[in-house]
């Protein structure tokens, strides 16, 4: 297990999960595992692009990973933070990024008022959105995360106005889609955090930290 880019190491073994990971996404085939691949877990923090080709005035990947030859399994927004899995292996990045396999991601979400018990209920059945009906997901109100890091810059204060936090789990991955949800039963987001991505989590990564595992076939199964 390697740490690396801003932060210190997690105090206990954050990620050893990560060794027998592949296990649980429904045995993944021997082609999958030659010899060795390299897994990096990143904590992507807020308006970081989910590329390594940096544009003007905005900060990427190649900032805080010098790890040669691995690239997203799917991507995450440059406005939201939290998990982003990296891999030099094709077909693993094709097996957590496609919407067919329904690997389950899960995020921290805080939202722009007082969320409902209607709403919740809304999202757990799934709702209407420009694109069709969303897939029932896993939903639940929470109080606001100890364990979160502060934004920069931090999220807007409206004295009048409250917000509330909920988890929301999906086995789907449209554009934009929790932001999408959470408007449309009146509840803009304000702050999503990808917490984990099927058996994968951050744990306790630091924001622009990523930790590499290396997995072998014994180490798998």
């Amino acid at each position: 297990m390697v740490f690396g880019a801003l932060g210190a190491a997690p105090s206990f073994k954050a990620n050893d999960l990560a060794l027998t990971a592949l296990a649980s996404l429904k045995r993944l085939p021997e082609y999958f595992l030659k010899k060795f691949m390299t897994t990096l877990l990143f904590n992507k923090p807020f308006r970081v692009q989910c590329q390594f080709s940096p544009e003007a005035g905005r900060q990427c990947l190649k900032d805080y990973i010098d790890v040669p030859q691995v690239y997203p399994a799917g991507r995450l927004d440059f406005d939201s933070e939290g998990l982003l899995i990296l891999t030099d292996n094709g077909k693993l990045q094709s097996r957590l990024s496609h919407p067919k396999h329904k690997v389950k991601k899960t995020y921290t979400v805080q939202v722009d008022g007082e969320i409902t018990d209607e709403a919740i209920e809304q999202l757990t059945k799934g709702l209407k959105l420009k694109d069709g009906m969303t897939k029932p997901a896993l939903a639940r109100k929470c109080s606001a995360p100890d364990w979160l890091w502060p934004r920069q810059p931090p999220v807007r204060f409206r004295q009048s106005i409250p917000t509330s936090w909920l988890t929301l789990t999906l086995s789907e991955g449209r554009n934009r889609q929790v932001r999408r949800m959470t408007a449309a039963v009146g509840f803009p987001t304000l702050r999503l955090i990808r917490t984990s991505i099927g058996p994968w989590s951050i744990a306790n990564l630091a924001a622009g930290q990523w930790v590499r595992v290396q997995h072998t076939e014994h180490s798998i199964y």
